[in-house]
């Protein structure tokens, strides 16, 4: 990575508005607006069994998220995953996919799943890269002209 560190957002963090502003205006620039969380997100992020980790640029500012959830002891799941336009192709997604898949292995679960448009080729090669499968192909995922692949990283039972 360039620049910035990998932070985990606290509930209790007085950066916590500031953060979440940030990362709202960049669901905002990046989701269309049906897939954006920007309305919901600090309920989103409130919620029991989730996490944020974002970069923080040397600025202070947001240079990129991923959101993840462990809606059960068997699996978790990468809910979101964004790099600002001109921080990407500098190892930040790699950065924060890697330490949300660290994150969610503390929770022993077996399975990490997401959904990602297979339009989105940088994003997809990513998630191949680190591990991930493709498991299926949602028709109509995100919407009616938009399909998703589900992908799915599993851990050994050991």
């Amino acid at each position: 990575m360039a620049a910035g560190d990998i932070v985990e957002l606290q509930r209790n963090s007085p950066k916590w508005v500031t953060v979440v502003e940030d990362i709202v205006k960049l669901e905002r620039k990046i989701f269309p607006k049906h897939e954006s969380l920007a309305r919901s997100f600090d309920e989103e992020l409130k919620k029991k069994n989730s996490g944020l980790l974002y970069i923080e640029e040397l600025d202070g500012s947001v240079a990129g998220y991923v959101m993840y959830s462990w809606p059960s002891s068997l699996y978790a799941s990468i809910t979101k995953l964004a790099v600002k336009d001109s921080c990407r192709r500098q190892g930040y997604g790699e950065g924060l996919l890697t330490a949300a898949i660290q994150k969610c292995r503390t929770r022993n679960v077996g399975r990490i799943s997401l959904h990602v448009d297979p339009l989105r080729t940088p994003a997809l090669n990513l998630y191949k890269k680190l591990g991930f499968k493709v498991d299926n192909l949602i028709q109509s995922y995100y919407s009616s002209d938009r399909n998703a692949y589900r992908l799915y990283l599993d851990f050994d039972a050991s």
